[in-house]
């Protein structure tokens, strides 16, 4: 397990680039979390360090919460959250984190609960493509079929696909590419889309897989620079041909005198 902060979703947009790229982008504002805690391998047995994110009113906490923020002398913090960590010492009790941490990384992992759809059918749930829609079949055109056999074995198996509760699951989007951080306004910019809705809970970590995938900055780059070969070989290709014409015009005048001389 990877440090990670907790964010909203704040919805999506898109970014433009010099080469005239349009991009998707998911806008998440992270808000600077607190250490709160730091536990080495002594204490539990691994290292790790509790970081509280949010704010909340202290009336709204249990008894037992207001002691324990007030032990540590800091304000109220709504989401407490515990992430295992390499190295320790650079981590101390009462220290912000904020966006920094993602400043070296191109790919990040998010983690959010998915947009709940109720109870829905298998044509929604899982693709099934559902029997005729001829008149034969009676009142059962979107019906997922048998789900057994016949008295053996006399049971449906555990995880056959049927009509139940879709959505409402935290998943988690790997090798998400970082188009743009804005440490200042503590919004992060990741290219495509997130689980969740608007306002949701989202939380980042940094990426579990090594990826050596080309970043759209680095297309964008490789756009640009064949654009400027193109453009400054017309150049080259311009000048030649002034210079060609320069030499026709003089040719000509030189011409030009001789049929008046003569």
């Amino acid at each position: 397990m990877t440090i990670g902060l907790v964010g909203k979703k704040i919805g999506m947009t898109r970014e433009f680039f010099s080469s005239g790229i349009s991009v998707p982008v998911t806008v998440i504002f992270v808000e600077k979390g607190r250490i709160l805690d730091v536990f080495t391998k002594e204490k539990r047995g691994y290292d790790a360090i509790k970081v509280g994110f949010g704010k909340i009113k202290n009336s709204k906490l249990t008894n037992q919460m207001k002691g324990v923020f007030t032990k540590k002398s800091t304000e109220p913090k709504k989401i407490l959250r515990e992430f295992r960590v390499e190295n320790i010492s650079e981590y101390k009790e009462g220290n912000e984190i904020g966006l920094e941490i993602f400043k070296d990384d191109k790919f990040i992992d998010v983690t959010a609960k998915t947009i709940g759809k109720g109870f829905a059918g298998v044509m929604k749930r899982h693709n099934f493509s559902g029997l005729r829609a001829s008149h034969g079949v009676s009142v059962s055109h979107r019906s997922h079929g048998s789900t057994g056999q016949r008295q053996d074995p006399g049971k449906v198996f555990k995880g056959k696909k049927m009509a139940g509760h879709m959505g409402d699951k935290f998943r988690t989007i790997q090798n998400l590419e970082v188009v743009k951080s804005d440490i200042e306004n503590n919004l992060i910019f990741l290219k495509g889309s997130i689980p969740g809705s608007k306002n949701s809970l989202v939380v980042i970590k940094k990426a579990k897989k090594k990826i050596s995938r080309v970043t759209t900055f680095e297309k964008n780059d490789k756009i640009v620079k064949e654009a400027n070969k193109k453009i400054d070989s017309k150049k080259g290709e311009d000048k030649n041909k002034k210079k060609e014409n320069l030499v026709k015009n003089e040719s000509l005048k030189k011409e030009v005198k001789k049929w008046n001389y003569q």
